[in-house]
């Protein structure tokens, strides 16, 4: 029988949408075919993945990640408004955030997570299972 993780009795959030997590420090926000298809579509530009990738993109190995600005915030997100300009449409990575393994890691891991995203820790309590749904679809 498999040992349950630390947050077996699950664990809180409540996106407070601050734009905490578009904005800071470089990253990487990875894309992958499908999500850029989608989020070209979004912005305008039909099915041209092309002009999607050169505008919105860059390579990183044989990977891409969306740009960011030079102050760190992603390229899709508004500064006036503070929100992702195409929500809907975000990334796997973005739509699964704070149930990242890094994150999962510890108690300890955890508790950095909260006190860096005002809405880790607080609001609607996730099950074990809703994580492990979450943290299963990517890895970071």
């Amino acid at each position: 029988m498999s040992q349950k993780p630390w947050y077996k009795d699950g664990l809180r959030f409540s996106c407070s949408e601050c734009g905490d997590c578009c904005t800071g420090g470089e990253g990487y926000i990875w894309v992958n075919q499908a999500e850029m298809a989608a989020i070209a579509a979004r912005v305008g530009l039909g099915d041209d993945l092309e002009t999607f990738k050169a505008n919105y993109t860059r390579k990183v190995g044989i990977r891409y990640s969306l740009k960011e600005f030079s102050n760190g915030d992603c390229y899709l997100f508004d500064s006036q408004t503070r929100k992702c300009t195409v929500y809907e449409d975000r990334p796997r990575q973005c739509r699964t955030w704070p149930f990242w393994d890094s994150n999962l890691k510890s108690p300890e891991a955890w508790k950095d997570t909260c006190a860096v995203c005002p809405g880790s820790g607080k609001g609607k309590l996730y099950s074990l299972e809703k994580i492990e749904e979450q943290r299963k679809i990517f890895h970071v």
